[in-house]
């Protein structure tokens, strides 16, 4: 004869709580219910429900919208309203393992200073996977939804309708639950990250991007672009778009002269803001008002109109342009900056430039006779693929690309080899696969992004045309260094009716536009 449980566990992410969820968790409180095998589940008095809240260091994703700390809150207000005995303990996210069950034990155990044993603990799950681990640990499992009949619906069943705003779905969440939903507004924000085209389920752009390199390379240069956009900021309330991980917030929070700014990193991607948000708190800001947030600024706007003084993006919107609607998304970009700039504010733009009389063709004279052929690198690790192009020349990485390219990125590179070694193609794709060619670790990523979709001028006329005033510093410049150790390597610009070398085209481009007084 078994003695009877302290503990109910209930694992789980949690971002809302059923109607049925808090009836089932009664019954088996009050020792109701039974066992998978069919024994009674004998519980004691004042037996604790323990919403184990998986996944708590995760949100901002499709698979994560809400933050654990919000879900807490909702446990407890759901629970004191049910008149449940309640403990809430977050689980950091971990990846799909077979030790998950003990990882959630341990985690929970830790954090709530118990022994979640099989003894003591009866583990509430419909979930067949979670289930098994738990089983294997000697844990009994009392089935959630599993077993009536009609079967209700599952919680991400219930959060799918609520995304989709389905009917009836209302009815399915614990009125406490749904109050505490629409009170944080957090429907709207599970549905707008439900409704982002350009990210993951895990809120990153891609699935192939090693972010501890991308972090890296932009804290490389964060003085270098410092030093470029400083000279333009206007203090009060200053944006970084597409901070990374703070590396060029964390020189703006030197400089005296915004000692009294608030800086605001904003990114799309949830790994680099976490990283940011770990730098903030091991004191890497010397202004203490630096706040981070994960958003997209073309889905939603995030600041209130004419609010922000200085908004920054340094080579940001080559990437908002490939990972979603092109030039589309820049202008509503655009749009949106104008409206969040307060009148006299500023919006600095560096980035990629794509290189003017961009479909003039050009012969790219490339060391290699023997162009090669493209290798399928789809279940390649990134140290192999960082292998296999070391080894290509110049010709045999122009081949890769031209094969790769056009798949990630949906763009096009038109290669026509007319002799050995030399390539014909439109002087905007030679400078695609140019800037391309050298991020070896990043390739599939990279692949994914064009560099060199606009022109100095389609940017002069989509800045003015929204109501930007461009300052007269503002223009198109080429990054000598990178031509003479990156572009020029192994490689050269010719005439194809002449054969003379042509000079590199501009590569970046530099804008600072105002919002009138």
């Amino acid at each position: 004869m078994t003695s009877p449980l302290l503990h109910v566990l209930v694992p789980g992410r949690h971002h809302l709580i059923t109607a049925f969820q808090v009836q089932r968790l009664r019954e088996i409180l009050r020792g109701e219910a039974r066992d998978e095998a069919g024994n009674a589940v004998e519980m004691t008095n004042g037996a604790a429900v323990v919403w184990a809240v998986t996944s708590a260091t995760h949100h901002g994703t499709r698979r994560n919208p809400v933050p654990a700390n919000r879900r807490e809150a909702m446990i407890e207000a759901t629970s004191d309203a049910a008149g449940l005995t309640s403990l809430v303990a977050p689980v950091p996210d971990v990846p799909h393992s077979p030790r998950f069950a003990s990882t959630v034990v341990r985690s929970a155990s830790l954090t709530l200073g118990l022994y979640l044993t099989p003894a003591t603990t009866v583990v509430a799950c419909s979930t067949p996977e979670v289930a098994a681990l738990f089983r294997e640990l000697g844990y009994r499992i009392v089935p959630m939804e599993d077993g009536f009949d009609p079967q209700p619906e599952l919680p991400w069943r219930v959060l799918e309708l609520a995304v989709a705003d389905g009917a009836g779905w209302r009815d399915l969440v614990d009125p406490a639950a749904l109050r505490y939903l629409e009170r944080y507004r957090l429907l709207d924000l599970i549905r707008a990250t439900h409704a982002d085209p350009t990210v993951s389920a895990d809120g990153d752009l891609t699935q192939t991007r090693d972010y501890a390199v991308y972090a890296a390379a932009f804290d490389e240069g964060s003085d270098r672009k410092w030093e470029q956009v400083e000279p333009f900021i206007v203090p009060g309330r200053i944006v970084d778009l597409g901070c990374a991980a703070g590396g060029l917030l964390a020189r703006a929070s030197r400089d005296p002269r915004l000692f009294d700014s608030d800086l605001f990193g904003v990114d799309v991607s949830r790994a680099l803001i976490a990283e940011a948000e770990h730098r903030r708190d091991q004191g890497a800001f010397a202004n203490p008002n630096v706040f981070f947030a994960q958003r997209n600024l073309p889905h939603a706007p995030v600041f209130d109109d004419r609010s922000v003084h200085t908004t920054i993006t340094v080579a940001l919107t080559h990437e908002i342009s490939s990972y979603g609607n092109g030039v589309d998304d820049l202008r509503l970009l655009a749009q949106r900056i104008f409206q969040q700039t307060a009148p006299g504010g500023v919006w600095i733009n560096s980035d990629v430039l794509g290189p003017a009389g961009g479909e003039r063709l050009v012969n790219l004279v490339l060391e290699g006779d023997d162009p090669g052929e493209a290798t399928d690198f789809t279940a390649w690790s990134s140290d192999r693929i960082v292998d296999h192009l070391a080894a290509l020349t110049p010709s045999q990485t122009l081949t890769q690309f031209a094969a790769d390219f056009p798949r990630l990125s949906g763009a096009r590179c038109q290669v026509e080899w007319i002799r050995p070694g030399v390539a014909q193609m439109p002087l905007r794709d030679a400078m695609e696969f140019l800037t391309t060619r050298d991020y070896r670790r990043n390739w599939l990523s990279e692949c994914h992004e064009r560099f060199t979709t606009m022109e100095w001028s389609t940017w002069r006329d989509l800045l003015t045309s929204v109501g930007f005033e461009l300052d007269p510093v503002s223009g198109p410049w080429r990054n000598d260094w990178l031509v003479e150790n990156r572009f020029a390597v192994g490689a050269g610009l010719c005439d194809p009716e002449t054969w003379e070398s042509l000079a590199w085209p501009d590569t970046h481009i530099l804008t600072v536009a105002r919002r009138p007084i």
